[in-house]
């Protein structure tokens, strides 16, 4: 990769290491992440088409809910081909370009799907706090904006990613200890400062993660404020039944992604690598597969819905 004594070129390829430690059980390790792999291939698919197919679904809740189906298949789909065919076949070689793609739709996908909870924690506050107003507050126009937003938020934050990685030259090794190409694995290889691409990575974990739980957290404290005043036993068990599946679908998202971001930052050696890759894999594995199953067994209208197509 050394062209002079003072300029370098970018790598024609990575090469993605898997698992370092591992490698003998990677077969057998391959074995559960292909199972959740397909769960959430046939959950999410099988929740959109449902709520294509059944007119009593075309509501804003069950709308942000195939938009955030037709996310984590995207998710799914960016990575875990890519993790089976080196856990498979070996085939460790990646092309210099395809990472950087593939690094903006690790994360932009990541980033729109934190946006689309917080869109379900808009529908819950609505459909708690406003009962009666539900229909001329979300309408299909206010839907179909907000989603959009949410959607060009995180491909616009996520666009400097690739850019500023592009930039960077790479003297060292070209092996990165991951299963995919993520921002921290690829700029950690550059033999110049990453001091500005550290910088921006926190920028974006404060405007996303940190904003979206924050509003989240306001949404479920007012909702919270409004079912405390309730009298009704029906009625607290509705309120609840309504924010069950979407504060599942928080834990399962939120308590990987930030074990994965303060860990890598600020476990320093304590943990060992193998756990960080693991764990940064289920971190986009988890919600793809646990999802359609957490809304299906808990939203009634969706198990009505089954019942009825089959």
């Amino acid at each position: 990769m050394l062209v002079s004594n003072n300029s370098y070129v970018a790598p024609k390829s990575f090469i993605l290491n898997g698992i370092p430690g591992l490698e003998r059980v990677h077969m057998w390790i391959s074995l559960p992440f292909c199972t959740m792999y397909i769960i959430s291939l046939v959950g999410n698919l099988g929740l959109v088409y449902l709520i294509h197919l059944e007119e009593s679904l075309h509501h804003p809740m069950y709308l942000f809910l195939a938009m955030l189906s037709l996310i984590d298949l995207f998710t799914c789909i960016t990575t875990l081909p890519n993790l089976l065919c080196i856990f498979w076949f070996n085939l460790k070689e990646i092309n210099f370009n395809a990472c950087l793609v593939q690094m903006f739709f690790v994360h932009g996908f990541t980033g729109v799907e934190s946006g689309v909870l917080i869109l379900i924690a808009l529908d819950c506050y609505v459909a708690i706090c406003y009962p009666l107003r539900y229909a001329t507050i979300l309408t299909n126009s206010i839907v179909a904006k907000a989603g959009l937003a949410t959607f060009l938020r995180g491909v616009l934050l996520m666009i400097p990613f690739p850019i500023l990685a592009k930039c960077l030259p790479f003297c060292q090794s070209n092996i990165i200890s991951h299963t995919y190409c993520d921002h921290v694995s690829v700029v950690k290889l550059s033999c110049a400062s990453i001091k500005v691409n550290v910088i921006y990575g926190l920028m974006v974990a404060l405007l996303i993660g940190v904003f979206d739980l924050c509003c989240i957290s306001i949404s479920y404290t007012m909702i919270l404020r409004v079912v405390v005043s309730l009298s009704s036993a029906d009625d607290w068990q509705k309120a609840f039944s309504t924010c069950t599946a979407h504060i599942s679908a928080i834990i399962i998202t939120y308590v990987p992604a930030f074990f994965t971001f303060f860990t890598r930052r600020f476990g320093g050696h304590t943990i060992p690598p193998s756990l960080h890759i693991i764990v940064a894999n289920l971190y986009l594995l988890l919600p793809p597969t646990l999802n359609p199953v957490v809304y299906g067994v808990k939203t009634k209208q969706i198990r009505d819905s089954v019942i009825k197509l089959f």
